[in-house]
């Protein structure tokens, strides 16, 4: 990629976006959880964020969210995503998968354990 379509791709709402998503991704990585979730957020709500960039961020915020025990807001997250039209089919695949495992954990954390 040249130096001029790298710099134009910084100003678009498109470049913006996945240079925040990204910024969260590593952040997340060194498990800077507030930062990675604050990325995530300012990535969604940039104005015009493309399907796909706030499907990624959606789906990454809720796993940082199910990380740091925050389950309702994962749930959220991965529900949004799967209302969205147009993400794409396999972050959609992803997020049911995450929240049919984060479900089944929920089940089994609610179960008593007789005689305890």
């Amino acid at each position: 990629m040249n130096l001029f379509h790298w710099l134009t791709g910084h100003f678009t709402n498109r470049g913006k976006a996945l240079s925040v998503y990204k910024r969260g991704m590593v952040r997340a990585k060194k498990h800077d959880h507030q930062g990675a979730i604050d990325d995530y957020t300012t990535a969604i709500f940039i104005h015009d964020t493309p399907a796909d960039v706030k499907a990624m961020a959606l789906y990454n915020r809720a796993l940082v969210y199910a990380a740091t025990e925050e389950g309702p807001k994962a749930t959220e997250d991965l529900k949004m995503l799967l209302a969205m039209d147009q993400a794409r089919v396999n972050v959609k695949a992803m997020a049911r998968q995450k929240l049919a495992r984060m479900e089944t954990r929920s089940r089994k954390s609610n179960l008593e354990i007789p005689g305890v």
